[in-house]
């Protein structure tokens, strides 16, 4: 189980506070809609990462030279505290609940980024909550965690054998052949090409679950 460090060199933080359920100001500006990439790398051409989609497609993604690689490490449940700054998918319930699909812990140093309950595209209608731990208790059907961010709180119960992982510091030797990857936003250029700045690779052979 990887130990979650609660400080982050700078350079790492910045290669962090890119990615996630964000991506760059910037960035974003220059792809106003940016396309999310969930697969596996089959090959790699130079800079050029072909990469089979979950959905099946084989797509080609261009890396750019400041490529950062976010490492996407399994955990669990323990490791999520009170205070905890966590990111959960989630299929919404009757009763208001979000019931997780998948949870994810930030760095102390991306405590903030892209704050908020959003829709997201892990599964039709899921959601995205970024948000601080209020309470955690054990329920009947899994832990109930209360989050809290800013201009609101969502009661989020966590089902038994729920996908748990953390971010931390990845490295560009684990851009190979088999990584499962997701990328948050990639550019899709003028001449329709794809291209990314930010890659998070699933450690030891995990598939990203957000």
């Amino acid at each position: 189980m990887p130990k979650i460090s609660p400080w982050l060199p700078r350079s790492l933080f910045a290669s962090l506070a890119i990615v996630s359920v964000l991506a760059s100001s910037a960035w974003a500006q220059k792809s106003p809609t940016p396309t999310r990439i969930r697969g596996t790398i089959e090959s790699i051409d130079g800079k050029t990462l072909n990469i089979k989609t979950r959905e099946g497609n084989d797509v080609k993604v261009n890396m750019t030279d400041d490529i950062g690689v976010i490492g996407i490490a399994k955990t669990s449940l323990s490791d999520i505290k009170q205070g905890s700054y966590i990111g959960v998918s989630a299929m919404p319930q009757p009763d208001g609940s979000q019931k997780a699909l998948a949870v994810h812990i930030f760095p102390e140093a991306m405590r903030g980024a892209s704050e908020g309950f959003k829709p997201w595209d892990l599964r039709p209608n899921s959601t995205m909550t970024n948000a601080t731990v209020a309470e955690t208790v054990a329920g009947v059907d899994g832990q109930a965690i209360d989050v809290k961010y800013k201009g609101g709180e969502k009661k989020v119960v966590v089902p038994p054998g729920t996908p748990i992982v953390a971010f931390v510091s990845g490295d560009k030797s684990e851009i190979k052949p088999g990584a499962k990857i997701i990328i948050f936003g990639a550019k899709k250029n003028d001449d329709g090409s794809l291209e990314t700045n930010r890659i998070g690779v699933g450690l030891d052979g995990i598939t990203p679950p957000m």
